[in-house]
This record gives structure tokens, sequence and C-alpha cells, in this order.
């Protein structure tokens, strides 16, 4: 039995497990967690893998989760799903949309919304691990399947390294991961090398001389010096990083003051950077430096601008050869639905877990658009206003069969190694 077959059979049972499924995922997509409180989503998540015979260790780096089934003698496959929330405010209108609030790691009250589609992650994951557990004879190795807290802190993956991942799992001979994207639902896709962008995030505080909002003379006014930088930084990818090299620069919150007759005695901004080229982002990371600090110097500041570095993803760099065998197994498997994807300018810490235990990785896209609502759009020229994307309040991926394509996606791609060769 060759890796296509092996699929076929395993994937035979889809079928009887859907509505399951489909249930499963509008309960966690109505009771949504943040990183590292995910404790409904782990449990249900460890009760099912214990149902299905897998060995389950729970509470690994946090929250996360990790079943082993061990299958004879052959390869050893990991697959990760994430499973936190965003601190979002659902608007989709979904019979089960989210209505929780939770408390952020800033002591914030924040609504919390599955708006980047960790739900159905961990329903595909969840769905592949009961449809391998439940047909052994199509398939000959060990299966990892291993829930991962946090993938929007940038520290879920470093987390569970940190907890002795590698002293607690069969070494991987590769590692999968997935995620459901804005493009037509039952489309899986694939790319060689650097796939997802890195991502960093910068907290730069400026600083002023405080003073009445009617005696601006005797300030030095933080709110104006932050916007020159705002103004300054757009600078930096139009015109200091070479064209055609990948470079974004987002100022996503700027802050200072409290009051309209007060002027501040120092302002924040929070920027956003997405580079594919270590090169290009350290050059990024030199210009807002020395924008920043000249803009400083020209407003007189009493003292020099504060840095802070966080929320670190690396590029996402998919190993060839990995990327080739998945991409066969899903050109075998779903024909023309399978495609060759562009890059993306989102981020992903998954890569994290397969560096630190030294195995190749692949990692690929799933569709979750309603095909026909998709190329109404495409064809109107709007499917950047009429598409939400991920992290928008108005996500929400159509279940079907956007659950049963991830399902063989996962499903698909293990037996690309487990059930290749298989008698």
């Amino acid at each position: 039995m060759g890796a296509t077959d092996s699929a076929t059979a395993v994937l035979a049972g889809q079928p009887g497990i859907a509505q399951w499924q489909e249930d499963f995922y509008r309960t966690v997509h109505q009771h949504p967690e943040l990183g590292h409180q995910e404790v409904k989503t782990a449990a249900a998540v460890a009760d099912a893998l214990r149902e299905y015979g897998f060995a389950v260790q729970e509470k690994v780096g946090s929250t996360g989760v990790i079943g082993i089934l061990e299958n004879g003698d052959g390869p050893v496959v990991l697959m990760r799903a994430d499973m936190d929330a965003l601190p979002i405010a659902e608007a989709t209108g979904l019979p089960y949309a989210s209505s929780e609030h939770a408390t952020d790691r800033d002591g914030a009250d924040v609504p919390v919304m599955h708006a980047c589609g960790h739900d159905a992650h961990v329903a595909c994951l969840l769905g592949a691990a009961r449809l391998l557990a439940a047909t052994p004879s199509a398939w000959q190795g060990t299966y990892i399947a291993l829930f991962q807290p946090a993938e929007e802190l940038a520290d879920g993956a470093e987390f569970m390294i940190g907890d002795h991942l590698a002293d607690r799992i069969p070494h991987p001979d590769v590692a999968l991961a997935q995620h459901v994207l804005p493009f037509p639902s039952g489309r899986v896709g694939t790319r060689a090398g650097a796939f997802l962008s890195s991502g960093d995030s910068m907290r730069v505080t400026v600083w002023g001389r405080g003073s009445h909002g009617s005696m601006p003379q005797l300030s030095v006014d933080p709110v104006v010096l932050a916007s020159t930088i705002v103004l300054r930084l757009q600078g930096i990818v139009s015109r200091e990083v070479t064209p055609g090299e990948f470079a974004v620069l987002t100022v996503g919150r700027i802050a200072g003051g409290a009051k309209s007759n007060v002027i501040a005695d120092h302002a924040v901004l929070e920027l956003n950077l997405r580079t594919f080229s270590d090169a290009t982002r350290t050059a990024m990371v030199n210009a807002i430096h020395r924008i920043v600090d000249g803009e400083c110097a020209a407003s007189g500041s009493p003292k020099p601008a504060e840095y802070e570095l966080y929320d670190h993803y690396p590029v996402t760099v998919n190993d060839p050869a990995a990327t080739a065998k998945v991409a066969d197994a899903f050109a075998a498997y779903f024909g023309d639905a399978a495609f060759t994807i562009d890059r993306q300018s989102a981020s992903e810490d998954f890569g994290e877990l397969p560096d630190a235990l030294g195995t190749p990785y692949t990692y690929w896209g799933v569709g979750s658009v309603d095909p026909g609502r998709y190329a109404k759009a495409q064809a109107a020229g709007t499917v950047a206003t009429d598409i939400p994307a991920n992290h928008s309040p108005y996500f929400a991926p159509v279940i079907e069969p956007t659950l049963r394509t991830g399902t063989a996606a996962a499903v698909v791609a293990a037996l690309a190694w487990l059930g290749d060769g298989r008698s």
C-alpha cells in the first residue's frame, strides 16, 4: 500500500467524524482563550487524544498538549496546531460567535475571538489524530500531535522548548503545520523556502517636557515629536529598502498625554516590522534608531529615546525536500486544488520547534473562504475589501469544506512518511 492508498484508506472515515468535528469547532470558536490561558481547549484536546489511544502529556510550556501514538517501527512525524485566540471583539454575527472576555497579560479586560483560525487548526489536527488512530493497518511509525499555546504572543513555542520538549518526544523525522488563509476553501498551497516573514514589534518611548496647554513655549511637546517620527518612518521602506526586496513597517499605536490642555512629558510609539531578510531587518532597525534619535535631537528632547524589541517571529523557511514530498502527496490526492502559494507577510513561531529539535519542516496554507464568494469578489476586483483576512473581527472561515480539507491535508502530509511503502 503506497502513501496515496494509505491516505484514501484513512480518510474513508471522514464522513463518520464530520458532525463531531464541526460541533467541536463551533464550541472552541464560541469559547476562545488567550495565549497561556487555553485551559478548557487543552483539556478537551487531551481528553479526546486519550480516548483515541494516544499517550498524552499536559501543561507542557504552560497549557501545551502532546499526544504520541506509536504504531510499530517507522518514521516519526510531528504535526502542530496552535490553540490561542486574540483580544478582538467578534463582529461576524455567526450563531456561534464569541462573546467571551478575559484578562490579558497587562491586566486589562479584553474581548476574545478566534480571529486567526486557530480553532480550525485544533479541530483539523484532532480530526487527523482520530482518523489515524482508527486505521492502524494503513500506516506504520509514530505520530505526534502537538497542540501549542500562545502563538499570538510569539512565545508559545519557546515555552514548550524550555519545558524539555526534546526529552518528552521521540525525535521527529519531519515536522508539519498548516494555517487557514483567506483564499478559496478546498484548496491547499505549498511553498519551498521562505514562506512567512519574520515579525518584530518595537516599542519606542520619546521624551519631552510637560507644560500647560496654554503655555507651549515652556514645553518640548512629545506628541508633535512622535508625529514627525511617524511621517519620517514612512520613508524607510520607500527610500532605503532596495526595490523588490520585501519589507513592511507599520506604526500600529501612538499614545501621549491624558488631557486636552496638558502637554505630556513623553509619548509611546509601537511599531511592527516584517522582512524575509536578516540584512533588511537589521538595516530597518538601524534606520528607525537613526530617525528617532535625529528627531529627538531636533526637538530638544531632555533625554534619549528608549527602545524595546519584543514579540519576535523568525522567518518560516520550509525545507525543500520535505515540501516537495508534501506537495507531491497533495497533488496526488487533491489534484488541481493543490497549488504553489505565494510568500505571505504574516509571521509564525512554529519554526522554532523543529529548529530546536534539528528537524526539517514544512508549513502550508489551507483555504477558508466560500469559493463562490471569493470568485465573485475576485471578478469585481474587491477581494481586499470584501474578503475579511486573519485578525479581522469579521474573519469567519466557512466550516466546510475548510475542516474537511484541512483534516485531509494533515493526514495526507503525515502519510507521505508514515504510509509510504506500507504493505
